[in-house]
């Protein structure tokens, strides 16, 4: 056993609850380009993007080993605890593609001294960022 962590061999996983699978694998994939990998049961998929599993799920009550956690997407888009952010290297382009693809943003980018950035949701709800990285002047 070894007491090292991380170590090269480990991964990480972001799993979303979706209420509906197809429509987050859908979206996913025909917006974010995220390479379909693996499927379970109807009830989870897994993707591939940008070196990140991202694992879908559809929710569920508590189990055995997590007897007291259940699994709900989020019930209001205005509360957020947690978002993804993709960095890239051209925002206004990102955001221009991304809007042909079907993402709704909440604003067009936003220009700060250290970035530019926007913000989109997935269908259930989850916050997505793309930020593009500026010098300080």
């Amino acid at each position: 056993m070894t007491s090292d962590f991380p170590t090269e061999e480990m991964q990480l996983t972001h799993l979303l609850v979706v209420g509906d699978l197809e429509r987050a694998r859908a979206f996913y994939h025909d917006v974010l380009g995220a390479e379909p990998y693996r499927e379970y049961g109807g009830t989870s998929a897994v993707l591939r993007l940008l070196g990140t599993w991202l694992l879908l799920v559809t929710g569920g009550e508590p189990t055995q080993d997590k007897p007291d956690v259940t699994f709900r997407p989020p019930t209001d888009a205005r509360t957020v605890s947690h978002e993804m952010t993709i960095r890239v290297p051209d925002c206004r382009a990102a955001y221009a593609t991304l809007r042909a693809r079907g993402a709704e943003f909440l604003t067009p980018p936003v220009e700060y001294a250290w970035e530019v950035r926007c913000f989109f949701r997935d269908p259930d709800g989850h916050l997505l960022e793309i930020s593009e990285a500026r010098t300080a002047t």
